[in-house]
């Protein structure tokens, strides 16, 4: 299996898994779809900040997930045209941990699309990890824009509107705001608390002795 940069080695348990992750989307994406590729390395970045608010253990699967989200895009991924889905077949086929493939299947409100294109059962192969770092990598996605700045939630689903045709199913992810919306605010508490706990704990924000 190959991209645009060479071949893309399977995943070896053992290695750096958000590394390979970085790798793997750079190889699929940076050649043929650079401005995906600027939108990946928006999103990866963001969730390296963001993964400080979560448990070591979390912090490699959420990274990898936020590099990876997109590379169902790619040529060489692509088969059923629901990008999702396709990059979880993709990983799993490379040996990538379950809870990634699951992340990558389900992010930004998958289901949606899946249900527009007929897909459903094919995506619930995968399991939808419903919890914080589920929110987290939707947040990440969703507050970054398609050439990788940061932008808010609410002008990240304007420009999806403006930019998809009436027909794309992705335009299903302007469907059922709700959900979408709510993984945001979930998250965005998160990081607050954990701003305000760091400061606590290191002494930021005491009155001064």
């Amino acid at each position: 299996m190959g991209g645009g940069l060479g071949p893309v080695e399977p995943y070896r348990g053992g290695a750096p898994l958000e590394k390979w992750a970085q790798m793997t989307s750079w190889r699929l994406l940076a050649v043929h779809l650079p401005r995906r590729w600027a939108h990946s390395q928006g999103v990866g970045r963001k969730a390296e900040a963001v993964a400080l608010a979560f448990a070591a253990d979390d912090r490699p699967t959420l990274i990898a997930a936020a590099w990876l989200h997109d590379i169902g895009y790619a040529a060489g991924v692509r088969t059923s045209g629901m990008h999702q889905l396709d990059g979880a077949r993709y990983l799993a086929g490379l040996g990538v941990p379950g809870r990634v493939c699951g992340l990558v299947a389900h992010h930004s409100g998958a289901v949606s699309v899946a249900a527009v294109m007929g897909l459903g059962p094919q995506l619930a192969a995968f399991s939808d990890e419903r919890g914080p770092v589920r929110d987290a990598l939707w947040y990440c996605d969703l507050t970054t824009s398609p050439d990788g700045l940061p932008v808010s939630f609410r002008t990240r689903m304007v420009e999806l509107r403006a930019r998809r045709d009436p027909n794309d199913p992705v335009r299903a992810l302007t469907h059922n705001g709700a959900e979408r919306a709510a993984a945001v605010r979930r998250t965005e508490s998160l990081l607050l608390s954990a701003r305000f706990g760091q400061q606590e704990e290191t002494g930021y924000g005491r009155p001064a002795p």
